[in-house]
């Protein structure tokens, strides 16, 4: 996703920080093993707070003969895709196109970005959640939808107010835990007032140098893997304890990537090991899965190491291997814009969604701010799953998955 994202979005100096997403900044480089005597102080406090969070028929089915029984909801094969597919759309006000898709039981979820909230006047973005929240009702689906936004704080925050302070702040504060805490709870309470109930942060991108990618934006809490580790669960557990959905990204982590390397606008190459990867890169998200984070987004950028031909999303040596595999993950999966320049070999939105999922992502993020291309993604993986294209065994996993998560929603 793109740091920026329309009017009335917070932005360097106040202009407009083209398609950006990621990072955070600081002071010397990373050591081998990147764990210093404060981050292990801190790390400590984050792994105890992680451990204590355990914590009709639906309208325009298109085959109802076909419908398989996801709980207690009966879905026809093209509602199950679309439970998978988070939607957007341009402006202030959503087009009756995307209405008509909820309540025809298409919409998993909607983003929302700065130029669809009107800072000014709370009311808006409260009357369009509601009316979105009334469409689903509509649909017959009594799980409520994935209605978010990047509430990560500093200049990427889409809401006014809460959290207010960035990534790099809270790592940089005398008590990082405690003020990630605070953020994390400002976060949600902000998110739930207005009616939303997913938030795509937080970012665990261990960022390499002063300036890079992350830094320039304060999307990292530290160049201590650790200590990025222990911010970020405890923002988690503060946001996930009052009914927040929060989001892990970008795994395995962007903190590697230079100043002008975006994955929105093109291909991005991290040339790293595979032990720099795992011991840094990866460590934050460790402490994320302790934590019992509900979602992980994956990055667009390709770690040769890890799969030489394929970026994280698409890559089933990241996604299950890594992710699932070696890091234990059991939660919910979830792609970084599907529209992302990074992919632009890899064709149009539906290719890019059939190949994200078969790569084992579970939700697929349809950001551009355009209600075709939800409904393209839509089309694509129902008609890859009724093709057997992808395998229906899994596409029964990730939807249950998702529905699960979207099930502990009020």
């Amino acid at each position: 996703m793109a740091i920026g994202g329309g009017p009335g979005e917070t932005t360097p100096g106040n202009g407009a920080a083209p398609g950006i997403e990621h990072r955070d900044g600081g002071e010397r480089g990373i050591g081998r093993q990147g764990v210093t005597r404060r981050s292990a102080l801190v790390g400590g406090a984050a792994l105890v707070a992680g451990a204590g969070l355990l914590g009709a028929a639906p309208a325009y089915a298109d085959d109802p003969a076909d419908a398989t029984r996801s709980g207690s909801h009966d879905l026809s094969p093209r509602q199950q895709a679309g439970q998978r597919v988070i939607w957007s759309y341009p402006g202030l006000t959503p087009p009756q196109e995307l209405f008509d898709a909820i309540r025809a039981g298409l919409v998993g979820g909607v983003i929302f970005f700065g130029e669809n909230i009107d800072r000014n006047d709370r009311s808006q973005i409260q009357g369009v959640t509601s009316a979105l929240a009334q469409a689903q009702v509509d649909s017959g689906i009594r799980y409520p939808m994935l209605i978010m936004t990047d509430q990560e704080g500093g200049i990427v925050q889409r809401l006014p107010g809460a959290p207010g302070i960035s990534e790099k702040q809270i790592g940089e504060s005398a008590d990082p835990v405690a003020t990630a805490t605070s953020a994390g709870t400002g976060a949600a309470e902000n998110l739930l007032d207005a009616g939303m109930n997913c938030n795509l942060a937080p970012v665990l991108d261990v960022y390499r140098e002063a300036g890079n990618f992350d830094d320039r934006f304060g999307r990292s809490y530290s160049m201590d893997p650790a200590v990025c580790g222990a911010c970020g669960a405890a923002s988690i557990v503060a946001q996930q304890r009052l009914g927040v959905v929060t989001t892990a990204k970008h795994f395995p982590g962007l903190g590697a990537a230079t100043r002008d390397a975006n994955t929105d606008l093109g291909p991005v190459t991290l040339n790293l090991s595979r032990s720099d990867l795992r011991s840094i890169d990866e460590l934050p998200f460790q402490y994320a899965i302790g934590a019992q984070v509900d979602m992980v987004m994956t990055s667009w950028a390709t770690y040769p190491a890890l799969d030489p031909d394929l970026p994280s999303g698409l890559s089933p040596s990241i996604v299950q291997g890594e992710l699932r595999h070696r890091l234990k993950f059991r939660g919910v999966t979830i792609t970084d814009a599907i529209e992302a320049g990074a992919l632009d070999a890899f064709g149009g939105t539906g290719e890019r969604a059939v190949l994200a999922a078969a790569a084992g992502m579970d939700i697929l993020l349809c950001s551009a701010r355009d209600v075709s291309q939800g409904q393209d993604a839509v089309d694509a993986l129902h008609e890859a799953i009724a093709s057997r294209r992808l395998n229906r065994g899994q596409a029964n996993q990730a939807l249950e998955r998702v529905i699960g998560l979207r099930r502990r929603l009020h």
